[in-house]
């Protein structure tokens, strides 16, 4: 009899198991729906015609930006985001928009940057060096504004890497007096 009602517990928590589990699943379809929503509204952000856009590469420890620089009203795309998306820091949008800042441009111009590699901190580097670097193609006489200001000279400063019987590139071992 003791074996008989074990059954029957048994039975009776794998059925409200098999129920519960239906509900997970409406749950997740809702999620992966939504989901999809963004990236189509992410997609809408569409790749520029680059053929009257100037071209330029900037860099910054380990990341690399390719910047597409064309007239327009200010628009910056990054990695197919609005600025705003992916830069969501207030300081690294305002390193991003310093080149401009600088050379009283804000507005005049519309940036189409892929970038790749490193941190944000990074990033923002490069695609500011890469904006800098396609202002001054696109208009020459702008070169002494950013280069005065220090825009258009890469920032070499890099990790440095691991050294033997070293715990990082400096730090050593503790030392044990005893």
């Amino acid at each position: 009899m003791a074996t008989e009602t074990k059954k029957t517990t048994a039975k009776k928590a794998a059925t409200t198991v098999k129920k519960a589990a239906p509900a997970t699943k409406k749950t997740t379809a809702t999620k992966t729906t939504k989901t999809a929503a963004a990236k189509k509204t992410t997609a809408t952000v569409a790749t520029p015609k680059l053929n009257n856009a100037v071209y330029a590469t900037g860099k910054r420890k380990d990341s690399v930006a390719r910047v597409y620089l064309m007239p327009g009203k200010g628009n910056i795309v990054i990695n197919n985001k609005p600025m705003v998306e992916y830069f969501r820091r207030p300081v690294l949008q305002m390193i991003l928009n310093q080149p401009f800042a600088v050379t009283k441009r804000e507005g005049a111009y519309d940036a189409f940057v892929m970038v790749m590699g490193g941190g944000l901190s990074g990033q923002a580097g490069a695609v500011k060096h890469g904006i800098s670097k396609a202002l001054e193609k696109n208009e020459p006489d702008l070169r002494g504004a950013l280069k005065a200001a220090g825009f258009l000279t890469r920032d070499s400063r890099v990790v440095e890497r691991k050294h033997y019987g070293f715990r990082k590139a400096r730090r050593s071992t503790q030392f044990s007096k005893r």
